[in-house]
């Protein structure tokens, strides 16, 4: 899901990392101390999860957790991601640090559609963390194509959309997992 330096105009990468910068800062500002070992505790498991590779239809996936991180830490879940990413850029390549902040909107936005499907209380718990972690995949997957198909890709980059249906599945399932879990063991994280 992430993508690699030189795939993107570079134009469009200036502007998504000053975007995401701001984003950085405006949903990190004034955040209050007890947040903060979430945060971190939550960026280091979205690093971990994303190298670790599954094979599928001739590529690979890799889990997100973007719809665990937008229902644990809200609109906070922009700044874990940001790390998390960037220490993925800096150690391992994965990505690129010319296309962090295309690659953080994108996450990040998954997990911003996780976090408003999360804030509604007309649907049951277990709904909501179930959709919460298959739009957690599906936002940035659906945007990942559409700015490969904007850079002259072409239509068949969608196929990678019926690739993430199963990414997003299993997103689902332990999205439900993890607020059953949590739910006995410490509520107040998901409130």
């Amino acid at each position: 899901m992430h993508i690699s330096d030189g795939i993107i105009d570079t134009n469009i990468c200036i502007v998504a990392n000053v975007a995401s910068v701001a984003l950085v800062y405006a949903t990190g500002k004034k955040t209050p101390i007890d947040d903060i070992p979430k945060m971190g505790m939550m960026g280091a498991a979205l690093f971990v999860a994303s190298l670790i590779h599954f094979p599928l239809a001739g590529t690979s996936i890799h889990l997100g957790l973007f719809g665990v991180a937008g229902i644990i830490l809200g609109k906070r879940a922009f700044p874990a991601i940001f790390a998390a990413l960037l220490f993925q850029s800096l150690i391992f390549q994965h990505g690129g640090l010319v296309t962090l902040g295309v690659n953080a909107l994108n996450m990040g936005a998954g997990a911003f559609a996780a976090w408003l499907i999360w804030r509604i209380k007309v649907l049951p718990e277990s709904l909501r963390a179930v959709l919460a972690g298959f739009f957690g995949i599906i936002v940035p997957v659906l945007l990942m194509s559409a700015e490969f198909h904007f850079s002259g890709y072409g239509r068949g980059i969608f196929f990678l959309f019926s690739v993430y249906l199963v990414a997003a599945v299993i997103e689902s399932i332990i999205s439900f997992s993890v607020v059953r879990f949590f739910r006995n063991i410490k509520p107040e994280l998901l409130d």
